[in-house]
């Protein structure tokens, strides 16, 4: 398993736009193989941004690097700006290799 993050730093003033921005996407990622699951998430506030951080979870890095170079990745993300800046800098990715997994075993 791979798990893909980008950290994204809001401005303060931006907030409602970059989550509009992100519910109402055209995502893409149903439709690649070995996506497992996608997170969207809101980390703590500071004075000068909001922390949002995106968590996509893959069958493998393999099949994360084939979304990155496929035609979903580029129209899921052709729409992705906005008229203004809504984050300091440039996201910040971060890929993880997962060497262990524990889960609740119901049943």
């Amino acid at each position: 398993m791979y798990i893909a993050m980008n950290r994204f730093k809001v401005l303060p003033d931006a907030q409602t736009e970059f989550e509009e921005l992100w519910l109402n996407r055209d995502s893409q990622l149903k439709t690649v193989p070995g996506f497992v699951e996608f997170h969207m998430l809101r980390g703590p506030k500071r004075d000068d941004h909001q922390l949002y951080s995106s968590h996509t979870i893959w069958k493998d890095y393999a099949s994360f690097e084939a979304w990155t170079k496929s035609e979903a990745f580029r129209r899921s993300h052709g729409g992705a700006g906005s008229t203004r800046p809504l984050y300091q800098g440039h996201p910040e990715f971060e890929g993880f290799e997962v060497i262990q997994t524990i889960d609740r075993g119901d049943g």
